[in-house]
């Protein structure tokens, strides 16, 4: 079987944010009887479901590339939507995700419940910069991250911009070497950020103080 790629232009494509966030499914809160008349059972289910909306909340979602593509099939082609959406909080925690379905909102829910089971904690400095340079490669696309002083803001572009700017990181300089391809930049960035260690963490790996790092 072969699958095929076929970029499509879209009038209006729906973005992540027009996706229930709970892209995933939320399973219901067993809190009393089913009707809400057992004791405590209505509070306890509407207690849940704030709580389920504010980590919900929290979560920015944003769809990188959205192509139609085919799957050669026992007895013709078989159409689909890929969306490739990256998922962060801006605070420190970002993941890309990917996701196929027959129809859009589909696949970018799918893309955002991806998003979410790969996540990267990302260490920042007190300038929302990251700690040290970091390189990262993914297939025939590699990326240099290099911290950047307070005012500089994002200089990247593209998918990496995406990913950087929902990790929270907000002065850092970053550039694009090899593969176009919107997917493999941003799983690079993804590489180059989880290898990121703090000044402290380096140290306590090298068993030698935190002095002697900076001399």
């Amino acid at each position: 079987m072969t699958e095929t790629n076929d970029q499509t232009q879209f009038t209006e494509i729906p973005g992540a944010a027009d996706v229930p966030a709970a892209a995933e499914g939320q399973q219901e809160r067993r809190g009393g009887r089913g009707d809400g008349k057992g004791r405590g059972g209505g509070r306890g289910r509407d207690r849940d479901n704030r709580r389920g909306q504010e980590r919900d909340s929290e979560w920015q979602e944003r769809v990188v590339q959205i192509r139609r593509v085919s799957k050669t099939v026992k007895g013709g082609k078989k159409m689909s939507f890929r969306a490739i959406v990256v998922v962060g909080n801006e605070r420190g925690q970002v993941g890309v995700g990917v996701g196929k379905a027959g129809d859009v909102i589909g696949a970018v829910r799918k893309g955002v419940a991806d998003g979410k089971k790969h996540l990267v904690k990302v260490p920042l400095t007190r300038n929302s910069s990251i700690p040290t340079l970091s390189n990262g490669r993914d297939g025939a696309a590699s990326v240099l991250i290099r911290p950047a002083a307070p005012g500089t803001g994002v200089i990247a572009g593209g998918s990496i911009r995406t990913v950087l700017e929902l990790a929270g990181i907000k002065n850092v300089l970053a550039k694009r070497l090899g593969s176009k391809t919107p997917l493999n930049n941003a799983r690079a960035a993804m590489v180059a950020l989880a290898a990121l260690r703090t000044h402290k963490e380096t140290a306590k790996e090298r068993g030698i103080s935190l002095e002697q790092i900076y001399s």
